[in-house]
């Protein structure tokens, strides 16, 4: 094998269905980062002030995506990649149609639930198409590819979020509806069903022997329960950064503005540059060191009180999220048994989602009865911890996998010398 020889061009790499599949991510991003970085101070002022209250409303949507998650996760892998899609899509369209006939926050805090349920459908049958139809080997690279999609929308989306109180949000929401259609449409018209699709290789036996129960899968579980001071994260820069930064800072709806669109601006740029210089380093190292920055993270938000050392933590962030994120990506796409990708994907959707909606509140608990510092201090040392175990799970994995491998290589052989001998 010659290991100079050029790979084709990224753009001819993948087929449309792939492409079509990124463009989506980027859309969906953008209609979330519209109004994500700015409900919790638009709740908290419709609620006369109170923090918790506004905090359980922002955790309904992770919350209804949390329980589609848990009890519709193998949708897609009984029904269909395309039709759960389809199905999501058609959800979020409808939602965000709603959101211009909400007057009041209840309606908005319905419609926001339900926007959950649509997200929490898509994405695992999304990412299991990916399973499906991407080899292996080139399956960082996609996911690192989606998550340089989703910073598109992350980059822009909080700007337009930012001018919402001087346009009209009506439009935006109708805008974004529509260009969900189209992504529908091309989704309908371009993306071929993939559940079906066995490789002409035979199958190699899953690292973890399941026989389908529940019980069956306490490495998913293992992997997904420590990923979730990932999902803590995100969950406090939504809802209790804005306010820890104006404990400190004027203006501080503008500088979690700029934070996020620079976020997305660094992934973008360097997402796949990042990926293609770790993409032969061990899996469990990487993640380990995007733990270490996600800590130094956490505390450079506890006690920073500069808008210039802001940034640098930022950029810490970016870099923290861009090592990690397709790397377990892959792990769980690759440790899945066959049949079993959806359910793996929405089961680990779960890290985000259980954050997302129970985070907000005892951040907001954790922030009332001492401060901002404090509750990011503690999320920094259940990064150290959670880290740490995480490197120890995934190694054992990764033992585990060179094990079946020699085996299957060592049946090969005495099959090829008996079939000699023969």
């Amino acid at each position: 094998m010659n290991v100079s020889s050029k790979q084709p061009h990224l753009f001819k790499r993948y087929d449309l269905a792939i492409w079509i599949r990124i463009f989506g991510n980027a859309l969906n991003a953008m209609t979330t980062f519209i109004i994500r970085p700015f409900l919790a101070i638009y709740l908290y002022d419709k609620l006369g002030g109170s923090l918790v209250s506004a905090m359980l409303v922002i955790g309904l949507q992770p919350f209804a995506g949390m329980l589609t998650g848990i009890f519709g996760g193998g949708l897609s892998d009984r029904f269909g990649r395309k039709p759960v899609m389809i199905i999501a899509l058609l959800i979020q369209i409808l939602g965000l149609g709603a959101y211009t006939l909400a007057d009041n926050v209840w309606a908005f805090a319905a419609i926001t639930a339900i926007m959950g349920v649509g997200s929490a459908l898509f994405n695992p049958a999304a990412n299991a198409m990916i399973s499906d139809v991407v080899d292996a080997r080139q399956q960082t690279e996609v996911f690192a590819l989606l998550h340089t999609a989703s910073n598109v929308g992350a980059a822009f989306g909080p700007v337009i979020g930012l001018l919402l109180f001087q346009w009209d949000s009506t439009l935006v929401f109708i805008t974004n509806a529509l260009i969900l259609l189209a992504y529908l449409l091309l989704v309908l018209w371009k993306v071929p069903e993939s559940v079906n699709r066995i490789p002409d290789q035979a199958q190699t036996e899953p690292v973890i022997p399941t026989s389908g129960r529940w019980l069956d899968h306490k490495v998913l579980y293992g992997i997904t329960i420590l990923a979730m001071p990932i999902g803590m994260i995100y969950a406090l820069v939504i809802s209790i950064l804005p306010f820890h930064l104006s404990d400190h800072f004027t203006h501080s709806a503008d500088i979690l503005a700029s934070l996020m669109t620079f976020n997305g601006i660094m992934v973008i740029a360097l997402q796949l540059w990042v990926t293609k210089k770790t993409q032969l380093m061990l899996a469990y190292r990487v993640i380990g060191v995007s733990y270490a920055l996600y800590a130094l993270v956490a505390f450079g938000y506890g006690w920073s009180r500069y808008v210039a050392l802001l940034f640098v933590i930022e950029f810490i962030f970016s870099i923290g999220e861009m090592l990690i994120g397709p790397q377990l990506q892959n792990e769980v796409s690759t440790m899945a048994p066959e049949g079993k990708r959806g359910f793996y994907f929405a089961i680990f959707g779960l890290h985000l989602q259980l954050p997302l909606a129970f985070g907000p509140v005892l951040g907001g608990l954790v922030y009332t009865a001492w401060n901002g510092t404090i509750m990011f201090m503690l999320l920094g040392i259940l990064f150290i911890l959670a880290g740490a175990a995480q490197v120890v799970l995934l190694r054992w994995l990764r033992k585990q996998k060179q094990a079946v491998l020699k085996l299957d290589t060592s049946n090969l052989t005495v099959r090829n010398e008996e079939s000699f001998s023969t």
